[in-house]
C-alpha cells in the first residue's frame, strides 16, 4: 500500500507541476515561461519526487515506465497493474486540483486543451498521427533506456533522479511542438478527461505508443546492455 500511495502521490505531483506549468504559466501574462519552462517543470517534478519517494516505490509515476521496468526484469508482474491504477488515480487527482485552480481565472476554457496531447489539428504544430506515434515510441523507449541505465547496479549511486529528470526535460524540449509530449499515459489521461471531446478520441495513441516504447526500451536494455543479473522487486 505504501508503494501504491507513493506512485499516486508522485504522479499527482507530475501532473499538477508539469501540466500546471503549461496551463497556468506558459504564456502568462504576455511573456510566460514558454516551452523551455514547461519542459523544465516536467523534469523537476520527476527529480523532486524521485528523490522524495523513489526509495519507497521505485519512483515510476508513469505506466510506460512500469511496463518497461517489468519488461526489463526490474519488477515483478504482480506490481504492474496496481502501479498503473495508482498512477492514473494520482494523475486524475492532480488534474482535478489543476482544474479547480485554473477555473478561478476569467475566460478559462478547459475544452481548449488543458495541456492534453494530440495529433493533426490538435497538435501544436499540426504533426500527423504517424509523426506523433513514432515520436512517442522512440522517446519513451529512450526514456526507459535511461532509467534502466542510471538505476543499474553498475551506475554511480545517488544521481539517478537527476539524470531521469534531465532526460524528461530533454524529451519535452524536443517534442512539445509535436504533440505536447506525453511519454506517460497517466499524464495524458488525467488532462484529456477534463478537456473531453476530440482530446479523448485521440487518447488511445498516448497509451499505445508510450507502452510500446516503454516495453521496447526495457527489453533492449535487458538484452543488449544489462549485466544479466537484474534484482527484481516484488
Amino acid at each position: 500500500m505504501k508503494k501504491l500511495m507513493a506512485e499516486a502521490v508522485g504522479t499527482f505531483w507530475l501532473v499538477l507541476g508539469g501540466c500546471g506549468s503549461a496551463v497556468l504559466a506558459a504564456g502568462f501574462p504576455e511573456l510566460g515561461i514558454g516551452f523551455a519552462g514547461v519542459a523544465l517543470a516536467f523534469g523537476l517534478t520527476v527529480v523532486t519526487m524521485a528523490y522524495a519517494l523513489g526509495h519507497i516505490s521505485g519512483g515510476h509515476f508513469n505506466p510506460a515506465v512500469t511496463l518497461g521496468l517489468w519488461a526489463g526484469g526490474r519488477i515483478g508482474a504482480n506490481l504492474v497493474m496496481p502501479y498503473i491504477i495508482a498512477q492514473v488515480v494520482g494523475g486524475m487527482l492532480g488534474a482535478g486540483v489543476l482544474y479547480f485552480i485554473a477555473t478561478g481565472a476569467p475566460g478559462f476554457d478547459v475544452h481548449a486543451g488543458f495541456a492534453s496531447n494530440g495529433y493533426g489539428a490538435l497538435s501544436p504544430a499540426g504533426f500527423s498521427l504517424r509523426a506523433v506515434f513514432i515520436s512517442e515510441v522512440i522517446l519513451t523507449c529512450g526514456f526507459v533506456l535511461v532509467i534502466m541505465g542510471v538505476t543499474d547496479v553498475r551506475a554511480p549511486a545517488g544521481f539517478a533522479p537527476l539524470a531521469i529528470g534531465l532526460c524528461l526535460t530533454l524529451i519535452h524540449l524536443l517534442s512539445i511542438p509535436v504533440d505536447n509530449t506525453s511519454v506517460n499515459p497517466a499524464r495524458s489521461t488525467a488532462v484529456a478527461v477534463f478537456a473531453g471531446g476530440e482530446w479523448m478520441v485521440q487518447l488511445w495513441v498516448f497509451w499505445v505508443a508510450p507502452l510500446v516504447g516503454g516495453g521496447l526500451g526495457g527489453v533492449l536494455y535487458r538484452v543488449l546492455l544489462s549485466d544479466n543479473t537484474p534484482k527484481t522487486v516484488s
